[in-house]
């Protein structure tokens, strides 16, 4: 059985222009999008950038700043946390509006799916290229990439995802037994894994994409929300859910953006 060249100039054109549209500046916050959503993963973009700051004035500039002690490891955990429920929110808010305009069809999911994991392989590269002893083998839009795949199919069955995500975040802290296999290191439950600026297998941290599919179809059941919502309440909503709408643009620039700026100011020096 052979594919129809025309099927598949269709699916990579309609693929490119995904990715393209994926770092598309929004200026403006949408109205057909449900602002808490966004605002929230604006607050994580907001925390993860603070936590970026800090960690380039430790690791770059030489700063005396304790961040591996518990208060920046919380601040980095709860930062990751609610980022990644975030992802099973928008699964489930997804898949329900294509429920409500009458079908259902797996490729918009797998090409968001491509879309992330093309950019998370760019991560790749450039780590490899100016950092090949830390390199990002499996970090955060890897993850991602790889959830909306498994996490697509419990959906539907919202009381599973919530188990199953439960079940990922405590297997670790239930069970001593730790494989060796570092070509299964995206996996997690590995003994020793490479050092990486960004690690996030899926054991325990898709448990965070299963946990959020079933917090969004317990608050927006149908993709509706389940109590009135408004619009935001002070200016600064506003600011968080623009931010929120350019998450993957914020998070791919960043990390550059930053150091510059902090090599301006005199507080780190590249050698």
């Amino acid at each position: 059985m052979f594919v129809r060249p025309g099927a598949v100039a269709f699916y990579f054109s309609s693929y490119v222009r995904a990715l393209v549209r994926s770092v598309r500046p929004v200026w403006h916050a949408r109205p057909d999008r449900l602002w808490e959503v966004d605002a929230l993963r604006g607050v994580a973009i907001l925390m993860m950038v603070v936590y970026h700051i800090t960690w380039d004035l430790y690791g770059l500039g030489g700063r005396d700043i304790p961040i591996y002690g518990p208060f920046w490891t919380v601040w980095q955990r709860v930062t990751a946390g609610l980022f990644i429920g975030l992802v099973g929110v928008s699964l489930h808010l997804r898949a329900q509006k294509f429920y409500r305009q009458g079908g259902f069809t797996v490729w918009p999911f797998v090409q968001r799916a491509l879309v992330i994991g093309t950019w998370a392989m760019v991560i790749t590269g450039v780590t490899y290229v100016f950092q090949p002893d830390e390199v990002v083998r499996f970090g955060v839009l890897h993850l991602i990439g790889t959830s909306l795949l498994l996490a697509l199919p419990f959906v539907r069955v919202p009381a599973l995802s919530l188990l199953v995500g439960i079940g990922l975040l405590v297997l670790p802290e239930v069970t001593s037994w730790r494989h060796h296999w570092t070509w299964l290191e995206w996996v997690g439950m590995i003994q020793a894994p490479h050092p990486a600026f960004d690690y996030f297998p899926l054991v325990p941290w898709m448990g965070g994409v299963f946990i959020g599919v079933a917090v969004g179809a317990f608050l927006f059941p149908k993709g509706v929300p389940r109590w009135s919502s408004t619009s935001p309440p002070i200016c600064l909503g506003r600011w968080l859910q623009v931010a929120g709408q350019n998450a993957l643009l914020i998070y791919l620039l960043h990390q550059p953006l930053i150091i510059a700026a902090l090599m301006l100011l005199g507080y780190v020096r590249l050698s």
